[in-house]
């Protein structure tokens, strides 16, 4: 078992809206809003997908070479925490603070923008620059944004990206190298995502409709989520990580659920409890047939059929390398008293037809409120390509 850390503040952004309340009123209500109709992303095919459709800030002059949509969505999400983020920043010290940030896509849509103009005008936009497609690109803009000198850098590890940042900042801490660490990620939707989902026959005709007998894939969405984590007596802590790998295949889950199942022990043990002490488990729950499949199997072996779950996926569509972070903060608004006064749960929205072929979970209808524990603590899932597992456990805090 390791340290407990806080997570001392939380900034999100999503189809769902921007900051904190907006972002938990839509949540908790229900609503898929955000979930609208596309034709302008793949060739000739009208899709569904959770759009983010705020005004996003504009970045300063002085980043330039990293101003794409993806980091003005970091951006939106990190102007919430920024007094929190100078105050550790004062307290530590610029090179006591680091930043670890998940992304799949990262830039790419702006690459394909202005690769669309090179090929009809001949010229490439003016002040276009590759640099705006790394990769690396979000933990860059952060810790410059910030003036930070630690530890800085990027996870892409597909659709667990932003989850497993969460482990990645607990280890730079918990081997002196940091004091606090900026942790979440970013994702934006842009058409080699939709296209290759596409190729792969994994995109939902319509809205997705997590484990339900009558689901057929995935909605892609885009936001970001960021936190900043360090000790001390936060209200929220990162009480439990589990990350495993099965390396199943380079595109489908192992159909037994073994690696998710592992994750979700690991994280129980390093946190130090029972299945029974978990109240809420915010689900992968991407809606395609294989998935659904093996992470029903994995949760009914570890928690049986009657903890209250819920895919979130069917409010925001699935947020890629951003999914993990942005799961973790609505475990986090649903612990927060200031965000949930009511103490609500996300609730799954689907058509409410059950797959009999899949272990019984307790999907959770708008209204279900946090069952009495002694202490709340809940679980995100987040399952990536390649077999890239995590499982997340945070709790509030006993007043």
């Amino acid at each position: 078992m390791m340290e407990a850390l806080s997570l001392t503040d939380c900034g999100v952004i999503t189809p769902l809206g921007r900051g904190k309340k907006a972002v938990a009123a839509a949540m908790l209500k229900g609503s898929n809003d955000g979930i609208v109709a596309r034709d302008d992303i793949v060739h000739g095919r009208n899709l569904f997908v959770g759009s983010v459709r705020d005004d996003l800030p504009p970045l300063p002059h002085a980043f330039a070479l990293l101003d794409s949509r993806n980091n003005r969505l970091l951006e939106a999400a990190l102007a919430e925490i920024a007094p929190s983020i100078e105050r550790a920043v004062a307290d530590y010290g610029r090179n006591r603070v680091a930043v670890v940030l998940g992304t799949s896509t990262s830039g790419i849509s702006d690459g394909e923008t202005a690769l669309a103009t090179y090929r009809h005008t001949g010229a490439w936009p003016k002040g276009f620059h590759y640099r705006r497609q790394e990769t690396g690109s979000p933990a860059a803009f952060a810790s410059r944004r910030f003036g930070i000198t630690g530890p800085a850098y990027t996870v892409a590890t597909a659709c667990s990206s932003s989850a497993k940042v969460f482990a990645s900042g607990r280890r730079l801490i918990a081997n002196g190298l940091a004091d606090a660490v900026i942790v979440g990620g970013a994702d934006t939707l842009c058409r080699m995502t939709l296209s290759g989902f596409g190729a792969l026959e994994a995109l939902s005709k319509g809205r997705c409709n997590p484990f339900s007998v009558h689901r057929d894939g995935i909605t892609i969405g885009e936001g970001a989520a960021v936190f900043l984590l360090e000790r001390g007596a936060g209200h929220i802590q990162l009480l439990g990580v589990g990350e495993t790998s099965d390396a199943h295949h380079a595109t489908a889950p192992d159909p037994e659920g073994n690696g998710a199942r592992d994750a979700m022990l690991q994280a129980l043990a390093d946190a130090a409890l029972m299945p029974e002490d978990v109240c809420y488990i915010n689900l992968h729950g991407t809606a395609t047939l294989l998935n659904d499949a093996m992470e029903s199997k994995a949760v009914a072996s570890v928690f049986g059929n009657t903890i209250p779950c819920s895919s979130t996926k069917g409010m925001t569509g699935h947020m890629l390398g951003a999914a993990g972070g942005c799961e973790a903060a609505f475990l986090w608004l649903a612990l927060n008293p200031e965000t949930n006064p009511t103490g609500l749960l996300p609730p799954h929205l689907w058509d409410g037809a059950q797959d009999p072929a899949l272990p019984l979970l307790n999907l959770i209808p708008p209204g279900t409120r946090i069952p009495t524990q002694p202490r709340a603590a809940m679980l995100s899932n987040s399952f990536g390509f390649g077999g890239s597992n995590a499982a997340l456990i945070l709790a509030r805090m006993a007043a």
